[in-house]
């Protein structure tokens, strides 16, 4: 009977595995099989040469080269907000916080993963009508998106770095102690570099959350032709932004398609910010200690 319901859970996991890369498969391949013959140099710098376009000489208002370089800024910004105050908090959860305080920021910190990105957005652009009775000059920009979006990935790094650090084993916690390291100390040089694997998994998951999401910036600045941005203060581009106005509002068969083909690209994108996360992982793991 044992070895029967170890056979059914073995089976039912492959099958769960072969609809997954089924669903993505069917996915991907719509994407490509519809975006592909549309991607060209005039559908990311329009009408303005390739090399003027990646120099800066002149501004791209007809292709998705602005996009482009919105969402790369978008997300960088993004996560390098969310990433220290993310490890500060994880680490305090794990080696400082005391039982009762960890359960009311456990609380917190669930209530702030289950809230919509709709209500992200919401909150930033209510706090861009404050500031901007405030300071004047503020309007919906690039700062306040980033900031919004960092709000938003801000639990899957905290609880990434919590549980990574709580689940190393005992013997490992106490190597860096029985080697005279003071608690700072171990948590730097021991415990990180050895939880490194896990917290990498919760940076790649923000990217992507951070590359994908519409709602919060269509409320925070993201704009349909606003150039490359100069400052953070500047309104932006971005490819989700871009795919949702097009799949809302095309006039023509054409115009559908490259709403496919900026998807391709967003997915490419995102491909090469995990590629980078990956690379950055390894090298990390270079030095990582064997305890």
């Amino acid at each position: 009977m044992t070895a029967i319901m170890e056979k059914l859970i073995t089976g039912w996991c492959w099958l769960s595995v072969l609809i997954l890369l089924t669903g993505t498969g069917v996915v991907v391949s719509t994407l490509y099989c519809k975006g592909a013959p549309y991607l060209d140099t005039g559908l990311i710098f329009g009408s303005t040469s390739p090399m003027d376009g990646l120099l800066l000489k002149r501004q791209v208002f007809d292709g998705l080269f602005p996009a482009i370089v919105g969402t790369l800024l978008l997300v960088l910004l993004s996560v390098s907000w969310a990433l220290p105050v993310g490890l500060a908090a994880g680490i305090y959860l794990s080696e400082y916080g005391h039982d009762r305080i960890k359960l009311v920021f456990d609380i917190l910190f669930d209530l702030l993963a289950s809230i919509p990105s709709i209500l992200i957005g919401l909150f930033g652009f209510s706090l861009i009508i404050i500031l901007h009775r405030l300071l004047d000059r503020l309007t919906p920009c690039l700062l306040v998106s980033s900031l919004s979006l960092a709000l938003l990935v801000l639990p899957y790094i905290i609880r990434t770095t919590q549980v990574s650090l709580e689940s190393l084993p005992l013997e490992t916690r106490l190597t860096g102690y029985a080697l005279g390291a003071t608690r700072l100390q171990n948590i730097f040089l021991v415990l990180l570099p050895r939880s490194i694997t896990e917290i990498s998994s919760g940076i790649i998951l923000a990217i992507g959350r951070c590359a994908e999401d519409t709602a919060v910036i269509m409320l925070t600045g993201a704009v349909a032709s606003a150039g490359v941005p100069h400052s953070l203060l500047s309104q932006y581009e971005a490819l989700p932004f871009y795919i949702y106005t097009i799949s809302a509002q095309y006039t023509d068969r054409r115009e559908l398609m490259t709403g496919y083909s900026a998807s391709i690209i967003l997915l490419t994108l995102c491909l090469l910010l995990f590629g980078l996360a990956a690379l950055l992982k390894k090298r990390l793991l270079r030095g990582k200690p064997s305890l």
